[in-house]
């Protein structure tokens, strides 16, 4: 168990489609931890390989292009902007080009030891964090003494993604949309490096019935619950600084 002094890290692991961006970001608002978004980052790779007419499945061009420039947080604002460069990229890593490539750059294992490298240096800097992605719980931070991982049926995730895409004024057809989600599983936990599996000791939680603020209500039952002590200090000392 992690003392005051030592990191307090809560992963937060699962496929597209089961929220762990709002999820995680609500409930490091709640705990007064801080959010680590990692789809994020590697939709700035994939933005970068776009940018720079790289192969999407060129991981070692792409890593070396990271390798050349900043990828940093801007942990004023609420949910931290991504810098790519000194550039705030965080409107853009959600075009429809970004997500297309972001599974096949996501895939490439040279990026991925590049972003696992990045994700520690980051949490080395703000050890207290809710972080989420598909790797976080088994490969980046094995050790977190808060693993969770998120589930949901494949078309309720795909209903999501519609009713998210027709509210921002899109067209959206479900069945196309599941098949990319099941393709996006595929690819996922069949890559060779980091790939999607619930992590050992992990809690799993399905989300296939549950709204965004059941899903928080019950994570945060849950950590307050296994981490309580630890998180009235982080709490305080959040306030205070």
């Amino acid at each position: 168990m992690n003392s005051p002094t030592n990191p307090l890290i809560i992963t937060i692991d699962g496929p597209a489609g089961t929220g762990k961006s709002s999820v995680a970001h609500m409930l490091a608002v709640r705990l007064g931890l801080e959010f680590l978004d990692t789809g994020a980052m590697y939709r700035a790779a994939a933005l970068l390989a776009i940018e720079h007419s790289i192969p999407i499945d060129d991981g070692e061009g792409i890593a070396a292009a990271l390798a050349a420039t900043t990828l940093v947080f801007d942990w004023k604002s609420s949910p931290p902007k991504l810098l790519l460069g000194r550039r705030d990229v965080t409107p853009f890593i959600r075009s429809a080009e970004v997500t297309e490539a972001v599974s096949p750059v996501s895939a490439c294992s040279d990026v991925r030891r590049e972003m696992v490298r990045r994700q520690r240096e980051i949490a080395n800097a703000h050890p207290r964090l809710v972080t989420e992605g598909r790797d976080q719980g088994s490969v980046v931070f094995p050790d977190a003494p808060l693993r969770i991982y998120l589930e949901a049926d494949p078309r309720v995730r795909a209903q999501r993604r519609v009713a998210q895409l027709r509210a921002a004024g899109h067209v959206a057809d479900e069945a196309s949309i599941l098949r990319a989600i099941q393709h996006r599983d595929h690819v996922d936990s069949t890559r060779a490096v980091g790939p999607l599996r619930v992590p050992d000791g992990a809690t799993r939680v399905d989300t296939s019935n549950l709204d965004l603020e059941a899903v928080v209500n019950t994570l945060e039952i849950l950590a307050r619950e296994r981490l309580g002590p630890w998180l009235s200090i982080t709490t305080t000392a959040s306030v205070q600084r």
